[in-house]
């Protein structure tokens, strides 16, 4: 089993090459973007606006299936099929974690409509000056243009096992990194979008949980898009969820295991790394996980789980046999893989609910304190939490 590397290291290995501006992973302070990226730089809000979202609201609803909140315990990798070796479908020990969106039952016509919308957030983007809406505004669009580019990308990519390591015209490149849109005459990745327009310009670190990887080691898709409404909300379940999950902090010996995406974002908003993470990941961290958090001495970064935020794992599985009733294909579509995962999650989900946990979440929204900084627009705080994700 490969060894968890030192959080350091993991932030140095997969730094990607910043502006001229841009200070290095080991600096406290982060300047602001130069360049044709500048124009993305928060200003000074005009008169009030609000964007409709509503389509990516319906997708959403439509695509994403929830998997409820973790157990905390890592399932062993599946018995093959009778008759065959090979375990087709999610195997990882995290394959219940995190929200899934239902990619190998989207057809042409499901994912046309969102190629369509995503052109339309393009559009948008470029006609009016994003950096001028109201700073909430300006979040909400730039998570959702995010999550709509690498849902889109994948979908019309379909089928693949790894955003992170997908086949594109023979050659194996990373999603995160292809550039999937264009605003304002800028062609952006999706780490663009993150490291050099809302890290920046964020200094809250919870935006790191509005932004979906496709991958099951990431945050969760949420069900609903993003808008200045809901903001703190959404991010406050998804930061819950994910601290709360073996994907976000395990331990092993005396190592506190993270989850990659805390080095990404460290010299944005962990810049002591280990004592500012932790504080981090105790705000949101229920007491088990918390305990955990105060009694581990070595922080390291964890194996992260690349694997598809799909039911399927990414992969086409041969169906040898169908059963029909009335001549119409029995759960067409549904191979025996998704069966078994489908019924892994209705095992625990039945476990959580026995446990008493599966609830319905309160958020209850408490304005920054004059000690906090200036930027920051609210913090949240949660009670009764739940399923919610």
């Amino acid at each position: 089993m490969m060894r968890p590397l030192p959080l350091l290291a993991i932030a140095s290995a997969i730094a990607v090459p910043q502006a001229a501006s841009a200070q290095t992973a080991d600096d406290a302070i982060v300047q602001p973007e130069s360049g044709p990226l500048a124009q993305f730089t928060p200003r000074p809000s005009g008169e009030p606006a609000s964007m409709d979202y509503s389509f990516f609201d319906t997708a959403l609803e439509f695509m994403v299936l929830r998997m409820g909140q973790s157990t905390r315990e890592g399932l062993p990798r599946p018995e093959p099929m009778v008759g065959t070796r090979q375990v087709y479908g999610h195997d990882s020990r995290y394959r219940l974690e995190g929200n899934r969106i239902l990619y190998s039952f989207l057809d042409k016509e499901a994912i046309e409509p969102l190629t369509d919308y995503l052109h339309e957030l393009e559009r948008i983007g470029t006609e009016i000056d994003i950096a001028a809406l109201p700073r909430d505004e300006q979040l909400a669009y730039w998570l959702n243009l995010h999550n709509v580019a690498v849902i889109e990308a994948i979908a019309r990519n379909y089928p693949m096992k790894s955003p992170s390591r997908m086949l594109l015209e023979g050659e194996i490149v990373s999603l995160d990194t292809l550039k999937l849109v264009t605003v304002a005459g800028v062609e952006l990745s999706p780490h663009d979008i993150r490291n050099r327009i809302v890290f920046p310009n964020w200094q809250e670190p919870e935006v790191l949980y509005g932004f979906t990887r496709g991958e099951v080691g990431g945050p969760s898709i949420q069900r609903r898009a993003f808008t200045s409404a809901n903001l703190d909300e959404l991010l406050a379940i998804s930061a819950r969820e994910f601290v709360n999950s073996l994907r976000g902090v395990e331990s092993y010996g005396k190592e506190l295991q993270v989850s990659k995406i805390y080095a990404e974002a460290a010299r944005f908003y962990f810049p002591a790394m280990d004592d500012d993470l932790r504080a981090h990941l105790t705000k949101h961290a229920d007491d088990d996980v918390k305990a955990l958090i105060a009694k581990k001495p070595e922080l390291v970064v964890n194996q992260y789980e690349d694997r598809v935020a799909d039911l399927a794992g990414g992969e086409r599985e041969p169906v040898y046999s169908q059963i029909e009733s009335n001549g119409q294909p029995v759960g067409a579509g549904v191979t025996p893989s998704i069966a078994r995962l489908l019924n892994e999650r209705m095992q625990k989900m039945d476990k959580l609910r026995r446990r008493g946990e599966l609830r319905g979440r309160v958020i209850v929204l408490t304005p920054p304190s004059a000690e906090e900084q200036p930027a920051a627009e609210g913090s949240t705080e949660e009670s009764e939490e739940g399923e919610g994700n």
